[in-house]
């Protein structure tokens, strides 16, 4: 039995975890050598993060996040369903919507939309995420508004990353807002969100790791109510010269189990529901990075998993 599989950047970018203690992001492979290269080359030219000079999102974004990838999941998912190529789609809770800026990149065949009540966050993405992107940052649109609220067009692929409908606390919130996503999909839309767990995840604990781009993240599972569920995190950052942004992000939420959830979507009206696990690194104890559907799972100290629904 693998021991960890809730860091799935670990072999290729760090271990970098995300806002549940783990991104839920798939293959961390380079394209070459060449492009690798060019990164470690900008890499060296960028100055050193300090607490008065660093921007919490730009390193929320190193720490986290990996749309290239989310990218290519969600893709291939939509795909191996359907048949057919994603087009539109819709990212929840999308802060700086950087998985979106990712995704109409791709070409004149990819439009966006991204859904977040925060609207200095998304106007940070806008600036730093879209402006850069030229041209293709027209075929996305970005919504202030509450997750719950229609799309502007209907997505072929809907998704929600990072665990961030763990705000919802109770089972009744939960399969509203997963109703919300049924009836807004296409017709033959697919609706994704991660999920972690295992015994780890309701440790009261701090880890920290390196980040490539120079800096320390921690992740800090700050408290946890076991008779409800709901607990507390913070990401700190830490700094070469020793200086600190304590508590950048904090999150209050719940700790859904995957069975809790797998109901909570079929009671919402997703006619089929399935979960997608991660493999075992040749280590014997990391994940690999690569997600395929399986019905039971594994049983890990701490895991990651996605869960699709479909109409």
């Amino acid at each position: 039995m693998a021991k960890n599989k809730r860091d799935k950047k670990a072999k290729t970018k760090g271990s970098k975890r995300g806002r549940s203690a783990s991104a839920a992001t798939a293959g961390r492979e380079k394209s070459s050598a060449k492009r690798k290269n060019k990164k470690q080359e900008k890499r060296k030219r960028k100055p050193s993060f300090t607490a008065e000079t660093a921007d919490k999102h730009e390193l929320y974004q190193f720490s986290v996040q990996s749309p290239e990838e989310d990218t290519r999941f969600l893709r291939r998912v939509y795909k191996s369903i359907r048949g057919k190529k994603a087009g539109h789609l819709r990212e929840d809770f999308c802060g700086t919507a950087l998985l979106a800026s990712h995704w109409v990149k791709k070409g004149p065949e990819f439009t966006a939309e991204g859904f977040d009540i925060d609207a200095d966050t998304v106007a940070w993405g806008v600036e730093h995420n879209f402006e850069p992107i030229g041209d293709a940052a027209a075929r996305c649109k970005l919504h202030v508004k509450d997750v719950r609220e229609p799309s502007h067009q209907p997505p072929d692929v809907r998704c929600a990353l990072n665990f961030s409908y763990c705000i919802f606390h109770t089972r009744e919130e939960v399969v509203d807002y997963f109703r919300a996503a049924h009836a807004d999909l296409a017709a033959d839309g697919v609706f994704v969100i991660d999920i972690h767990g295992g015994p780890d995840s309701m440790e009261e604990t701090e880890e920290e790791r390196e980040i490539e781009e120079g800096f320390t993240y921690i992740w800090d599972q700050d408290r946890f109510w076991p008779a409800t569920g709901e607990y507390r995190c913070y990401i700190h950052f830490e700094f070469k010269d020793g200086t600190r942004i304590e508590r950048a992000f904090r999150y209050d939420w719940r700790l859904w189990n995957i069975t809790e959830i797998v109901d909570c979507m079929r009671d919402a009206g997703f006619e089929d529901v399935q979960s997608y696990w991660e493999g075992t690194d040749e280590d014997g104890e990391s994940g690999d990075g690569n997600f395929r559907r399986k019905r039971r799972g594994e049983n890990c100290e701490s895991w990651i998993a996605y869960v699709v629904g479909t109409k």
